[in-house]
């Protein structure tokens, strides 16, 4: 009993630092970007409206949304918008036009993930240092280089891994939530009147009196609820129980309590609103809090890139994506992957973010629209993961999703409002990476027919092979081959080539499902097709680690001895001409194929021996 409580306060600690980074460090801005514009008076009755509209958005968005009900929509214990797409496309497999939409908004979704992978840290590490311009106004000209200085030191240092300092996530975050909650604290206790904002009669009355105001402050309350998709993304880490006690037990009562602070001090003083956060530490507070939120918007943005090299993995295995290299930073922990092309191209955003944003504020434009529209997208795959897999009725699956959604909504319409102001920027970054995508997904399925419509039959020419059979060398062949019962180039230029055949023959092909975890139990399908030669199918999960020849050991015993040292892989290096008149417009058969050249070795990707690997070469026109 003592270790399963030591177990679950491990976990619940290691949650705090890695789930709710994002959403902890939105105190910094969210509640200022309110009335930055100056748009809203600074009345009681406006204060305690737009508390209170803070305090039912953290409700309805977190608690009731994700933690009670989407993060019961686990895929095998596994979360995130991946595995929730995996899900609605296998609930609606009978509905092949329904599941290709599907899988398109999910990819889309996916896409915008990754630009508010470019923005959480800009805004987050900006608004950590603009502290230091109020301990000193001279400070002002150094924000931006400092901002930019802690950004590149913190990607710099990807490639070596987040195990040694992980562990310290987790202590300095619960830091962070008690020294936030306890200043939010101190300030209450000099007005304790701005907690009768928790009745909703404060935020509808602000509501109906200002609905045009009210609807344009909708983009800035948002902002409190940015990071609430890390909660169901690292399920799988974690466990829904830790993340829970996290959120009601620390997160949720040290925001709240930090929000409502930040409004006393607005109502005390109301200059305080362009940085209430800061204003309202003491004096010898502000450096060392400075330093803790730059400790903590650290934290939140690593989580982030962490999430980034995930969600690519996860693409790239459910053919979204060209292999990439993909690193392990850690011996134990087979989740702590390195992705170089992913952690420069993010560097590069921020860094463009940073530069081009110049503040928090102008930043907080841009923050928004694509994490609204990825909240609107996991309504509509939760509608149909409740409706078509879980069963339940229609009408209760329509009204639950339509109150989400019409929250979702007014919150991405309210951003919308932004587009022009810097909105445009998650959005341009979405729209290219989804092209990317699709056009991949696309190119392979072009690919993939082209292959099939020039494939001979592999028992048959099997078959016809052995009646004159060539010479047979010592060991065992592995030719991978894209589609299982098929000829593999590599084989058809072995023979032509070499003139032998060895001893012992697989032809293997591995197949990606749209289920996280595949057991080893489930891992390989092995048909045996006479004259020592073997059919295999070889299974894995978009988040299980591709490790081809440890998969292949498994066949020991199954009438084929596998030997590593004798045993040589066969690859074909497919060339993609794009020609005139294929299957999709010529700038992006060209973009494929300049992806499809890129493209990592499946060698490397399938963990193969270099030196017992074969390449052989040919050029296919789509």
């Amino acid at each position: 009993m003592s270790s399963k409580k030591s177990s679950l306060s491990a976990l619940t600690l290691g949650a705090i630092g890695v789930v709710y980074g994002d959403i902890g460090t939105s105190v910094l801005y969210a509640f200022k970007e309110v009335f930055a514009s100056g748009h809203v008076p600074i009345t009681e009755a406006n204060v305690l409206g737009v508390l209170s509209l803070f305090f039912w958005t953290l409700t309805i968005v977190v608690s009731i949304k994700y933690v009670a009900l989407i993060m019961r929509a686990d895929n095998n214990g596994e979360g995130g918008l991946m595995a929730l797409l995996a899900l609605a496309s296998q609930s609606v497999k009978d509905k092949p036009g329904l599941r290709s939409v599907l899988l398109m908004v999910g990819v889309f979704g996916v896409a915008l993930f990754f630009g508010d992978g470019i923005i959480t840290p800009a805004i987050s590490v900006l608004s950590a240092v603009e502290g230091l311009e109020i301990v000193t106004p001279a400070a002002k000209a150094y924000v931006v280089p400092i901002s930019l200085v802690v950004l590149v030191m913190l990607f710099a240092v990807q490639r070596r891994g987040t195990g040694d300092i992980g562990k310290f996530f987790g202590p300095i975050t619960v830091v962070w939530f008690i020294a936030i909650g306890a200043a939010g604290l101190m300030q209450i206790l000099q007005n304790p009147h701005v907690l009768v904002a928790v009745f909703p009669t404060h935020a509808l009355r602000f509501a109906l009196e200002h609905y045009t105001l009210a609807f344009i402050t909708l983009g800035a309350v948002f902002l409190c609820v940015t990071g609430a998709e890390a909660l169901y993304a690292d399920m799988g880490h974690f466990g829904k129980l830790p993340i829970q006690l996290a959120w009601f037990g620390l997160i949720m009562p040290s925001l709240l309590l930090n929000y409502f602070g930040q409004g006393a001090m607005v109502l005390a003083n109301p200059k305080a609103a362009e940085n209430p956060f800061y204003l309202m530490m003491p004096e010898w507070a502000l450096i060392p809090m400075v330093a803790l939120a730059t400790a903590a918007t650290v934290i939140a943005s690593q989580a982030l890139i962490s999430g980034a090299f995930s969600a690519t993995k996860q693409t790239i295995q459910m053919g979204f994506l060209p292999r990439l290299s993909i690193l392990h930073t850690s011996i134990r922990d087979t989740g702590q992957i390195y992705i170089p092309a992913v952690n420069w191209l993010l560097l590069a955003g921020v860094i463009a973010a940073v530069t081009l944003f110049g503040s928090s504020t102008a930043l907080a434009a841009a923050y928004g629209i694509s994490v609204s529209m990825v909240m609107v997208i996991t309504t509509l795959l939760t509608f149909f993961v409740v409706r078509y897999r879980w069963g339940y009725p229609m009408w209760l699956c329509v009204i639950a999703s339509s109150f989400f959604l019409l929250v979702d909504l007014a919150f991405f319409a309210s951003n919308l409002l932004k587009i022009v102001q810097g909105g445009w920027f998650p959005l341009v970054l979405a729209a290219v990476l989804y092209t990317v995508m699709s056009t991949w997904k696309k190119g392979r399925q072009i690919l993939n027919e082209k292959l099939h419509a020039d494939s001979i039959d592999l028992p048959g020419f099997l078959d016809a092979v052995f009646i004159s059979p060539p010479a047979r060398v010592e060991g065992t062949a592995v030719f991978m081959t894209a589609e299982s019962g098929t000829v593999p180039n590599a084989l058809l230029h072995n023979l032509k080539h070499n003139k032998v055949l060895h001893e012992q023959n697989l032809f293997v092909t591995v197949r990606n499902h749209e289920v996280p975890w595949i057991g080893m139990n489930k891992r390989l399908e092995v048909e045996s097709l006479g004259h020592d030669c073997w059919k295999v199918i070889v299974h894995y999960g978009f988040k299980n680690d591709l490790d081809l020849p440890k998969a292949l050991q498994q066949i020991k015993g199954r009438g084929c001895e596998l030997e590593a040292m004798n045993t040589s892989y066969f690859l074909s290096r497919d060339t993609v001409v794009p020609t005139i008149g294929g299957g999709m417009a010529q700038w992006r058969e060209k973009l494929f194929a300049q992806m499809h050249h890129n493209a990592s070795g499946a060698a490397d990707f399938l963990k193969l021996p270099n030196n017992a690997v074969v390449e052989l070469g040919s050029k296919i026109e789509i």
